[in-house]
């Protein structure tokens, strides 16, 4: 099993956003297997758990936010029941990448997880041919933009994890 946390600074619009969209994809790619279509995996699905954690404690049992939800909403994803959460020294322990969206974000968690021994956290955009932070819609009012960003860096997570899987 494949373990990813997404991390942003209050875990209500970023982040959340990133392991709904992962979720989705991932979802998605098992329904393709099913029916037989070309697999981006080269021998089986692994399995995946997917959640998402704040580096601050300003957002801590609060929802997702309602830029977030509107434009997931949109695209058919649903973001019941999450709430914010802290990430916490443990989790760098029980997850295989720790997934940040700005270089901020990175800090805070190298200082959570008390540095990065196995090198599991980078930023999400990493993984793309453009590294660069996801900007905060809190600020920017954007969630288009952030939504895009995330949805580059989930698919260019899942090509990053099938090609070091062969």
């Amino acid at each position: 099993m494949i373990k990813i946390l997404f991390i942003c600074h209050g875990n209500i619009c970023r982040s959340p956003m990133a392991e709904f969209v992962l979720k989705d994809m991932v979802e998605k790619l098992k329904q393709s297997k099913q029916l037989k279509h070309p697999q981006q995996f080269p021998t089986s699905l692994p399995e995946f758990f997917i959640a998402s954690a704040a580096t601050s404690t300003e957002e801590i049992g609060n929802p997702v936010h309602h830029g977030t939800r509107d434009i997931l909403r949109r695209y058919g994803i649903d973001t019941s029941g999450k709430h914010a959460r802290q990430m916490t020294r443990t989790d760098y322990k029980e997850y295989d990448y720790l997934i940040g969206m700005d270089q901020w974000n990175i800090r805070n968690m190298l200082r959570i997880a008390g540095g990065d021994p196995e090198r599991k956290i980078c930023r999400l955009l990493d993984f793309t041919d453009h590294p660069r932070d996801i900007d905060d819609p809190w600020y920017t009012g954007d969630f288009e933009t952030t939504y895009a960003d995330v949805t580059e860096g989930c698919r260019k997570l899942l090509q990053h994890m099938a090609e070091n899987q062969r």
